[in-house]
Formats: structure tokens, sequence, C-alpha cells
């Protein structure tokens, strides 16, 4: 099941919430159902790196994506 973050057009509230299938999201704090999906950071376990003696890039995303080119 996925986790989203959203933000209420209504009142501003930000919340996280699992969505399954097709179901609506709705604020926690006011019902409403006027949610902006925001961008959210995903987090994956370090798997290393098969140049051996080097570390992995590091930077703000951790170095597991296409913005840090391996060296």
């Amino acid at each position: 099941m996925p986790l989203y973050e959203y933000a209420c057009q209504q009142c501003g509230e930000q919340s996280e919430q699992l969505i399954t299938g097709t179901a609506q999201p709705a604020c926690p704090q006011c019902g409403s159902t006027h949610l902006n999906r925001l961008l959210s950071i995903v987090a994956a376990p370090n798997r290393g790196t098969s140049d051996a003696g080097h570390s992995p890039p590091s930077g703000s995303c951790g170095g597991g994506c296409a913005c840090h080119p391996h060296r």
C-alpha cells in the first residue's frame, strides 16, 4: 500500500495517508477531499557499490539516484 503526503486546499493541513485501491483521501483536520499530493522523498536501503574500495557518492538524496553518477 502506498503512503502519500497531501496538503489540504481548504485548511492547509499536511498529512501522510495510506491509500488502498481507488480510495479517496480526505483531510484528517477538516474532512475535505480537496487535497494536493505532495512530492515525497523515497528512502531506499544502501546496497553498496560495485566499485571495490570506493564509497557510493553522497548528497541530499543519499547518492542512490541518477543525480549523482558513479565515478
